[in-house]
């Protein structure tokens, strides 16, 4: 066991560790790094990269788990939608990106140390949380995807959508931070 803690130790000290994994990226470094994957993204899939529109797929796949049938549904009417939904989970692509992106993060808070749980400080707090994450996804299906799909993909194809995503998003934020300080801190 002693070898393992002086494995940690020494990594945790390691310059090339602390930089990538201990300390943020810088906002270049970020704005690259989504340009390069955007890139990648549409070169190898030749679409956008989207996040909320898997979503729905997973909805429908736990629907007819239950016994549900959204063949009828006019968002799964279409012969691609059924074609995806029929695939199976593991075979959709969105499913796996979406997993990389949850998985990832975990790994990425594992590796910096930043993992822990939190005290809840009331049942309002839950309840805020609850219902803001409700509202964010709703808000994000009507508005035809969320940050990444809405917003970065539509704004590197030069689409007046992703501007105007992009000012009703600093709207957005602006309204809840204010509401966030006012009832919940």
């Amino acid at each position: 066991m002693g070898k393992l803690n002086e494995f940690w130790l020494k990594l945790g000290k390691n310059k090339i560790y602390k930089t990538l994994l201990k300390e943020p990226l810088t906002y270049i470094a970020g704005a690259v790094l989504l340009s390069v994957f955007n890139i990648a993204h549409l070169s190898v899939f030749g679409s956008g990269w989207g996040v909320t529109g898997t979503f729905a797929n997973w909805g429908a796949w736990l629907y007819k788990l239950v016994g549900g049938d959204v063949s009828n549904w006019t968002y799964f009417a279409s012969e691609s939608a059924q074609k995806t939904l029929n695939a199976g989970f593991m075979n959709d692509g969105g499913s796996i990106r979406n997993l990389g992106i949850i998985f990832g993060a975990l790994l990425a808070t594992l590796l910096a140390s930043q993992f822990k749980f939190k005290n809840i400080k009331s049942k309002k707090q839950v309840i805020a949380a609850v219902l803001g994450g409700l509202l964010m996804g709703y808000g994000a299906r009507l508005a035809g995807g969320c940050n990444i799909g809405a917003l970065f993909t539509s704004i590197v194809s030069l689409s007046l959508s992703g501007f105007i995503f992009g000012l009703f998003l600093l709207v957005g934020a602006f309204l809840g931070s204010k509401l966030l300080v006012k009832y919940f801190m």
